[in-house]
């Protein structure tokens, strides 16, 4: 499900690090296009076109045209590198794909319904499993997102992948019935992160008069000095 975006991409002659780090040095993100039974091509695209796409939920779910010279790929993003420090992307990998390619993706979930839930109305917490969900579909039929009804259910009540419905072609990857959500009762009990954000209580402050402190000073003087003995 694409929404036309096209990154206009520029040609790299050379492979290896060193022009990959040459590309970095003219402001641009080096990255690679492979797939499709068809040799690799080694292309930089702009950051300002890359950085807005990268922050979308469906970045890696969306498909892509690369517009590179004169000739157009339909890619699927599969991976992205990061500078270990800045954070800034230093490598993409697109996919080239069609509408017979079948892919393997991790789709994001949402949650519909909320004040639907008794359990949820009643204080229940709603505990997610899984943010995303792993499923096997056509490159052309991947969903941005799989949304899950919490209508009807109630504290101890559970939403296993059986009961969301997702898109026609689009499976599980997992076969089994797993869980994606629980509505868990309310904890009545406080927290580690609350006690430790609990202010404590102030210490109490001896106050000490000056006749206290006179006197104190004196028994302390008849400790220390020794009384003087006489002459023999």
């Amino acid at each position: 499900m694409s929404d036309e975006f096209v990154f206009h991409a520029q040609r790299r002659e050379r492979a290896g690090k060193g022009a990959a780090r040459a590309a970095r040095r003219t402001g641009r993100v080096p990255a690679v296009i492979y797939g499709a039974k068809k040799a690799p091509a080694l292309v930089s695209i702009d950051p300002s076109e890359l950085m807005p796409e990268l922050r979308k939920t469906a970045f890696f779910t969306n498909l892509y045209d690369v517009e590179v010279e004169k000739d157009k790929h339909r890619v699927l993003v599969r991976d992205v590198q990061f500078h270990p420090v800045t954070d800034r992307p230093e490598h993409v990998d697109f996919m080239r794909v069609d509408p017979t390619t079948k892919v393997t993706v991790q789709v994001p979930v949402s949650f519909d319904n909320e004040a639907a839930s008794p359990g949820i109305k009643r204080g229940g917490v709603l505990n997610i499993v899984r943010h995303e969900i792993e499923v096997v579909c056509l490159a052309t039929q991947i969903p941005h997102e799989i949304r899950v009804d919490l209508t009807g259910l109630d504290i101890g009540d559970s939403v296993h992948i059986r009961m969301v419905k997702l898109p026609e072609g689009v499976r599980p990857s997992i076969a089994r019935d797993f869980t994606v959500a629980t509505v868990a009762p309310p904890n009545t009990q406080q927290t580690e992160a609350e006690i430790a954000a609990t202010p404590a209580a102030p210490a109490e402050v001896e106050v000490i008069t000056a006749k206290e402190t006179k006197d104190k000073e004196k028994e302390a003087k008849e400790v220390v000095e020794e009384p003087k003995k006489g002459k023999a």
